[in-house]
């Protein structure tokens, strides 16, 4: 198991046509996003135009979140959806999508067998929440969308600033504390081989 905490001041911001994104991990280390030959890759993006259009990403699939704002997803001849805060869609990325309305969302990208979830945990300050890791988890993250917190794992504390990355390589504990230093919002991100193991 390999733990580290990947600071806020290191990731990398690019303009899309409706805003930014923020890459917080893409792996393998060596894959280009632009050139779509990663596993999975994490991100947060910003929406900032009423309505935008996303990029087509053959082979990609695709888990949303809202973190602020709500915005309305269209997948054209398939369905549309409204998410507000904490909301998740699922879509792939070969579908023509568009949003309407302003938000800031998290988003996970897998392709072929890696899959992966998304969970948020809201946390009042001094709030004690405990939560399972399943043994067949690859890759386990803690993003700290706002606040602050310490994380305990197997007897060891990380204290985690806002808008930092905890990253768990071959997780091998069964549990994972958290206790806000402040109120808190946690994203937790679970990848795993859906091939290996069967999907989460």
């Amino acid at each position: 198991m390999k733990i580290e905490i990947i600071k806020s001041r290191t990731f990398k911001k690019n303009a899309w046509s409706g805003g930014t994104t923020t890459q917080f991990f893409i792996y393998p280390y060596s894959a280009d996003y632009a050139k779509l030959n990663f596993d999975f890759r994490l991100s947060m993006a910003t929406v900032a135009v009423e309505k935008s259009v996303f990029t087509t990403l053959p082979g990609v699939s695709r888990k949303l979140m809202v973190l602020e704002g709500e915005i309305i997803l269209i997948h054209e001849n398939r369905y549309q959806k409204k998410l507000c805060r904490f909301d998740i869609d699922e879509f792939e990325g070969d579908w023509k999508t568009t949003s309407i309305g302003k938000c800031t969302d998290f988003n996970l990208m897998t392709k072929e067998e890696t899959t992966g979830e998304l969970i948020v945990f809201d946390s009042k300050q001094n709030e004690n929440l405990e939560y399972l890791i399943e043994k067949n988890l690859e890759w386990l993250f803690i993003y700290v969308h706002s606040g602050k917190t310490k994380i305990n794992i197997d007897n060891t504390m990380y204290i985690i600033d806002q808008g930092d990355l905890l990253v768990v390589t071959t997780p091998s504990i069964t549990y994972i504390q958290s206790i806000a230093i402040k109120d808190t919002t946690l994203v937790v991100s679970k990848i795993m081989n859906k091939n290996k193991y069967g999907t989460i």
